[in-house]
């Protein structure tokens, strides 16, 4: 495979209160992820470094990718930006993202009049 040829798949879902992103970064940590808002912009970045014990001409099939990735999001304007958060647990990384106040579903009480 080519270094830097690849893109790690997400899953973007809704909650009630957030939007959620999971990514699969198997066989990286933390240290190698990167994680930045700007402009209405969410943009995970990292690189998943191959493993240096076993000599390159001695594989007999390589299919797992490795270097660099870069994957940009743009963001509803329902995201409040300052509130995002993100957690690395089994090779699956997720970040929340809070719905602002305004956005969040409402109840009107009505008064009789």
């Amino acid at each position: 495979m080519r270094p830097g040829a690849w893109v790690p798949p997400v899953d973007i879902f809704e909650k009630e209160d957030c939007l959620v992103l999971k990514a699969e970064l198997a066989g990286m940590s933390e240290k190698d992820i990167d994680i930045n808002v700007e402009n209405g912009v969410l943009t995970l970045r990292g690189e998943r470094k191959r493993e240096r014990e076993v000599q390159t001409d001695s594989y007999h099939r390589s299919e797992r990718y490795f270097g660099t990735f870069v994957r940009t999001f743009a963001l509803p304007t329902t995201v409040d930006a300052a509130k995002i958060q993100a957690s690395y647990r089994s090779g699956v990384l997720e970040v929340v993202m809070p719905k602002s106040e305004m956005a969040k579903p409402k109840k009107i009480e009505i008064k009789s009049a």
